[in-house]
Protein backbone atom coordinates (compact mmCIF):
# COMPACT_ATOMS: atom_id res chain seq x y z
CA UNK A 1 0.00 0.00 0.00
CA UNK A 2 1.47 3.38 -1.02
CA UNK A 3 -0.22 6.63 0.47
CA UNK A 4 0.11 9.96 -0.66
CA UNK A 5 -1.56 13.36 -0.22
CA UNK A 6 -1.02 15.94 -2.57
CA UNK A 7 -2.91 19.20 -3.53
CA UNK A 8 -4.99 19.93 -6.90
CA UNK A 9 -6.27 22.74 -8.23
CA UNK A 10 -9.33 22.68 -10.13
CA UNK A 11 -10.06 25.73 -12.52
CA UNK A 12 -13.64 26.41 -13.94
CA UNK A 13 -12.33 27.25 -17.13
CA UNK A 14 -9.87 24.30 -17.79
CA UNK A 15 -9.63 20.50 -17.75
CA UNK A 16 -6.31 20.28 -17.58
CA UNK A 17 -4.59 18.37 -14.53
CA UNK A 18 -3.01 20.27 -12.39
CA UNK A 19 -1.45 18.76 -9.05
CA UNK A 20 1.16 19.96 -6.43
CA UNK A 21 3.09 16.54 -4.81
CA UNK A 22 6.32 16.93 -2.79
CA UNK A 23 7.13 20.40 -3.95
CA UNK A 24 6.75 19.68 -7.92
CA UNK A 25 4.08 21.46 -9.60
CA UNK A 26 2.77 18.24 -12.31
CA UNK A 27 0.45 19.68 -15.08
CA UNK A 28 -1.04 17.04 -17.51
CA UNK A 29 -3.63 17.61 -20.61
CA UNK A 30 -5.98 15.16 -21.88
CA UNK A 31 -4.58 14.51 -25.71
CA UNK A 32 -7.17 11.66 -27.01
CA UNK A 33 -10.45 9.78 -25.89
CA UNK A 34 -11.03 6.29 -27.77
CA UNK A 35 -13.95 4.21 -28.92
CA UNK A 36 -13.53 2.37 -25.55
CA UNK A 37 -13.21 5.88 -23.78
CA UNK A 38 -9.73 5.47 -22.58
CA UNK A 39 -7.84 8.36 -22.13
CA UNK A 40 -4.44 9.27 -23.19
CA UNK A 41 -3.11 12.41 -20.99
CA UNK A 42 0.37 14.42 -21.56
CA UNK A 43 2.64 16.47 -19.09
CA UNK A 44 2.91 19.87 -20.27
CA UNK A 45 4.71 21.30 -17.47
CA UNK A 46 6.64 20.13 -14.41
CA UNK A 47 8.70 22.70 -12.42
CA UNK A 48 9.63 23.02 -8.42
CA UNK A 49 8.72 25.58 -6.04
CA UNK A 50 10.02 28.37 -5.80
CA UNK A 51 7.86 29.50 -9.25
CA UNK A 52 8.82 33.00 -10.94
CA UNK A 53 6.25 35.09 -13.51
CA UNK A 54 7.66 32.99 -16.58
CA UNK A 55 6.01 29.40 -15.05
CA UNK A 56 3.33 30.85 -13.32
CA UNK A 57 1.89 33.01 -16.59
CA UNK A 58 2.10 29.26 -18.36
CA UNK A 59 0.30 27.74 -15.07
CA UNK A 60 -2.40 30.59 -15.29
CA UNK A 61 -2.70 29.77 -19.30
CA UNK A 62 -3.19 26.25 -18.33
CA UNK A 63 -5.99 27.02 -16.27
CA UNK A 64 -7.71 29.39 -18.59
CA UNK A 65 -7.43 31.88 -16.34
CA UNK A 66 -5.95 35.30 -16.99
CA UNK A 67 -2.71 35.69 -14.90
CA UNK A 68 -2.50 38.64 -12.25
CA UNK A 69 -1.25 41.54 -14.73
CA UNK A 70 2.24 42.10 -12.72
CA UNK A 71 3.04 39.62 -9.95
CA UNK A 72 3.85 40.70 -6.27
CA UNK A 73 6.97 38.83 -6.24
CA UNK A 74 9.86 37.91 -8.09
CA UNK A 75 9.27 34.08 -6.87
CA UNK A 76 6.51 31.78 -4.97
CA UNK A 77 6.48 29.36 -2.46
CA UNK A 78 4.58 26.85 -2.25
CA UNK A 79 2.12 28.88 0.52
CA UNK A 80 2.82 32.10 -1.08
CA UNK A 81 1.22 30.04 -4.09
CA UNK A 82 -1.71 28.85 -2.35
CA UNK A 83 -2.19 31.84 -0.55
CA UNK A 84 -1.90 34.57 -2.85
CA UNK A 85 -3.01 33.52 -6.40
CA UNK A 86 -5.23 30.42 -6.09
CA UNK A 87 -7.49 31.20 -2.88
CA UNK A 88 -8.40 34.62 -3.94
CA UNK A 89 -9.17 33.55 -7.49
CA UNK A 90 -12.96 32.88 -8.05
CA UNK A 91 -12.21 30.78 -10.79
CA UNK A 92 -9.76 28.18 -8.95
CA UNK A 93 -9.79 25.95 -5.89
CA UNK A 94 -7.96 23.44 -4.31
CA UNK A 95 -8.67 20.29 -3.26
CA UNK A 96 -6.44 18.36 -1.09
CA UNK A 97 -6.55 14.59 -1.80
CA UNK A 98 -5.14 11.72 0.11
CA UNK A 99 -4.66 8.46 -1.52
CA UNK A 100 -4.22 4.76 -0.51
CA UNK A 101 -3.18 3.11 -3.30
CA UNK A 102 -2.68 -0.79 -4.04
CA UNK A 103 -1.12 -1.67 -6.82
CA UNK A 104 -1.02 -4.63 -9.06
CA UNK A 105 0.20 -6.66 -12.25
CA UNK A 106 -2.32 -8.30 -14.20
CA UNK A 107 -1.77 -9.57 -17.79
CA UNK A 108 1.14 -7.22 -18.10
CA UNK A 109 -1.55 -4.22 -16.81
CA UNK A 110 -0.68 -2.06 -13.70
CA UNK A 111 -4.03 -1.89 -12.21
CA UNK A 112 -4.27 0.19 -9.31
CA UNK A 113 -7.01 0.41 -6.93
CA UNK A 114 -6.89 3.36 -4.68
CA UNK A 115 -9.23 4.62 -1.91
CA UNK A 116 -8.77 8.22 -1.92
CA UNK A 117 -10.73 11.90 -0.24
CA UNK A 118 -11.24 14.96 -2.05
CA UNK A 119 -11.62 17.16 0.45
CA UNK A 120 -12.48 14.55 2.83
CA UNK A 121 -15.03 13.33 0.49
CA UNK A 122 -14.66 9.54 0.19
CA UNK A 123 -14.17 7.75 -3.21
CA UNK A 124 -12.84 4.61 -4.17
CA UNK A 125 -11.21 4.19 -7.79
CA UNK A 126 -9.68 1.74 -9.78
CA UNK A 127 -7.24 2.13 -13.19
CA UNK A 128 -5.73 0.01 -15.33
CA UNK A 129 -2.77 1.61 -17.36
CA UNK A 130 -0.52 0.18 -20.00
CA UNK A 131 0.71 1.77 -23.07
CA UNK A 132 -0.99 -0.42 -25.39
CA UNK A 133 -4.99 0.35 -25.42
CA UNK A 134 -6.15 -3.00 -26.52
CA UNK A 135 -4.13 -4.95 -23.38
CA UNK A 136 -5.85 -2.04 -21.27
CA UNK A 137 -9.49 -3.11 -22.59
CA UNK A 138 -8.87 -6.93 -22.64
CA UNK A 139 -7.47 -6.56 -18.47
CA UNK A 140 -11.10 -3.73 -17.99
CA UNK A 141 -13.00 -6.69 -19.52
CA UNK A 142 -11.82 -9.44 -17.35
CA UNK A 143 -12.07 -7.62 -14.09
CA UNK A 144 -15.64 -6.60 -14.81
CA UNK A 145 -15.01 -2.86 -14.79
CA UNK A 146 -16.38 -2.25 -18.22
CA UNK A 147 -19.92 -1.66 -17.20
CA UNK A 148 -18.22 1.33 -15.20
CA UNK A 149 -18.22 5.12 -16.50
CA UNK A 150 -14.51 6.00 -16.88
CA UNK A 151 -14.42 9.26 -14.90
CA UNK A 152 -10.78 10.46 -14.43
CA UNK A 153 -9.74 11.95 -10.55
CA UNK A 154 -10.42 15.58 -12.49
CA UNK A 155 -13.82 14.70 -13.21
CA UNK A 156 -14.99 13.48 -10.01
CA UNK A 157 -13.21 15.69 -7.82
CA UNK A 158 -15.07 18.22 -9.44
CA UNK A 159 -18.19 16.43 -9.21
CA UNK A 160 -17.24 15.75 -5.37
CA UNK A 161 -16.42 19.70 -4.75
CA UNK A 162 -19.44 21.23 -6.58
CA UNK A 163 -17.30 22.84 -9.21
CA UNK A 164 -19.00 20.54 -12.10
Amino acid sequence: MRRSEEDYILSRQSMNNTKIRDGLMDIKTLQAVNEDGLEQWNPILKASFPLGPDVLAGIFAAFGVEAPVFFARDAYTYEQYLDELVEPSPDLRRVRVVKERHGFLIDGCIVEIADVTFDGIPRRTAAVEHEDPRLVTATVRALALDGLENVNYLRAMKAAVGMA
